[in-house]
């Protein structure tokens, strides 16, 4: 048996263009003489479609859409995910389910049995969960259909809650010959891994092949990576599909293949795994230009190589915006960096602005020193600049906070905060340096002296970061800590060796920020935990 497992890029609830890839994707596999053709989770509408699910208008075009895909299914088997009405009693009017095509005719649904509902998911909101494991008959093999969350559970991989139900144990009595599993499992740092791990452990358990077909592309905060899998009855893995592109993985049952390890790089799939959300936030959504401010901070010309990368060096705008405490080397650092991308840069002073501010409310001020009030100014004047270039020239403003300073709110509501996508604002100060360090890996892109200098604002004279903050490195270890793996504040403290004092003290900033962080451009979500998809916490609260 031959069976194509297509990896496709669709765009949430574009079911005209999501119908073609499908349709095209059929025509190619015949062609191919394949007997078997795989498609990811909701394969029709994208995940995830969100509220657009409570449209009953909606769900009837999935419907029409799923008729189109029977009817051009001759000589095939196909397996494809949609979401579909409940018509038998439930608490729920929708399942999450895969339909099984053969030549022409649908066969019946698998639904989803397990709905995860944490960090990003939130399918018990809308769905009903399937109530039992089907096999389906096809050329002398049984096969049995999975879908994403159904076979995590059995390999020991669902942090935030216990199902009542495992499907793999219900299907091990049933003895599959195949198990296919669809997904849409959003890309985190090194979670190709992971779910290396979670498919073996239900192919040893069912002693049965594995094929794992995933969505990739990028919707809105959610980038999902690809890397389908085939993983042999012993639970090796046998073959891969391409991460971060669509792809189509093509297996013979028939052959044995060899093991076939899986091999990349954590940094160069981050790094991947930015641009491909850059690229599909703006062509999905019909723009083609974005523009930054570039400081010549190390920040800043991370998220240029990102876009030069992803939209094209002629769509990407920088700006740099010097002010009375900007240095020579940030403004010429600039320059370097913008004629090493081939991006196009141009010069704004903000003096004359800042200036005009001052004045205007020296009156109200009087009596009362200079502080954080002038510094917050300056960034807000640099964001007026951004949005305006936005208005007119119909560029996207990429926002440049990373993650550390998000947490600890050391970021200016509507100045650098402002944009249409916050590009690395998951991504640590660590990461940030890993990144730029592996963008230079075989020539200087970024300049070196951005690598070297201590990171400033430059908002005031001889500003350092380190002046209102600990050093990143203990940053980051409370924030993976804390928001990521969510230990308490003295499991923080005696694992990294610091204060208890200090981790308290930088726990209380990161909830004090939680008012700026809902203020903030939506951003690419690539960690276990990010803070603006999938978590959830009062801006008022007593607890901390």
């Amino acid at each position: 048996m031959r069976i194509l497992a297509a990896q496709l890029n669709p765009t949430v609830c574009d079911l005209e263009g999501n119908t073609q890839k499908i349709l095209q994707t059929l025509e190619r596999a015949r062609k191919q003489k394949i007997d078997l053709v795989l498609f990811a989770e909701m394969a029709i509408c994208g995940y995830p479609p969100e509220d657009l699910l409570l449209h009953h208008s909606f769900i009837e075009a999935v419907q029409s859409s799923l008729e189109r895909v029977v009817k051009v299914s001759q000589h095939l088997f196909v397996v494809v995910g949609l979401v579909r009405r409940n018509t038998s009693k439930g608490e729920k009017p929708l399942f999450n389910s895969a339909a099984v095509i053969y030549d022409g005719k649908l066969l019946g649904y698998q639904d989803k049995i397990l709905l995860p509902t944490y960090d990003v998911f939130d399918e018990r909101r809308y769905f009903e969960p399937g109530r039992e494991v089907h096999l389906w008959d096809f050329k002398d093999k049984k096969i049995a259909v999975t879908i994403c969350e159904d076979i995590w559970q059995h390999a020991g991989y669902v942090e935030y809650t216990h199902y009542a139900k495992d499907p793999v144990e219900e299907l091990i009595l049933l003895k599959p010959d195949l198990l296919l599993n669809l997904s849409a499992s959003p890309y985190q740092f090194q979670k190709p891994a992971v779910r290396v791990k979670v498919c073996a452990k239900s192919a040893q358990s069912l002693c049965c092949p594995l094929l794992m077909c995933c969505q990739v592309g990028s919707n809105d905060q959610l980038v999902f990576d690809g890397y389908s899998l085939f993983l042999d009855g012993k639970g090796t893995l046998c073959k891969t599909a391409k991460g971060f592109e669509e792809d189509e993985l093509v297996v013979d049952l028939d052959e044995v293949l060899p093991p076939c390890p899986l091999v990349y790089d954590p940094i160069k799939d981050l790094y991947q795994a930015l641009v491909l959300g850059v690229r599909d936030y703006f062509h999905k959504s019909g723009f083609k230009k974005g523009c930054l401010g570039l400081s010549g901070g190390i920040d800043s010309a991370l998220v240029a190589c990102i876009a030069a990368e992803a939209l094209g060096k002629e769509n990407v705008l920088g700006i740099t915006m010097p002010s009375r405490y900007s240095s020579s080397g940030s403004v010429v650092d600039s320059e370097k960096l913008a004629q090493n991308l081939g991006v196009q840069l141009i010069k704004v002073s903000i003096e004359k602005p800042f200036g005009v501010f001052l004045n205007l409310l020296e009156p109200l001020f009087q009596g009362k020193g200079v502080d954080v009030t002038e510094e917050n100014i300056q960034a807000r004047i640099r964001g007026i600049i951004l949005m305006a270039i936005s208005n007119k020239l119909g560029h996207i403003v990429l926002s440049t906070g990373n993650k550390s300073e998000m947490a600890l709110g050391y970021c200016t509501l509507y100045g650098d905060m402002a944009g249409g996508l916050s590009v690395i604002s998951d991504v640590t100060k660590k990461q940030v340096y890993e990144l730029s360090r592996w963008i230079n890996r075989e020539k200087e892109i970024i300049p070196l002296a951005v690598l070297e200098k201590a990171p400033s604002a430059e908002l005031r004279e001889n500003q350092k970061d380190s002046d209102s903050l600990p050093e990143y490195d203990i940053v980051d270890k409370v924030l993976q800590g804390y928001v990521e793996n969510c230990l308490s504040p003295q499991e923080i403290a005696e694992k990294n060796n610091l204060s208890i004092k200090l981790v308290l003290d930088l726990i209380h900033r990161i909830h004090r920020a939680e008012y700026k962080r809902r203020q903030a451009a939506p951003g690419l979500r690539v960690s276990k935990k990010a803070f603006l998809a999938g978590r959830r916490y009062p801006i008022v609260q007593g607890w901390m």
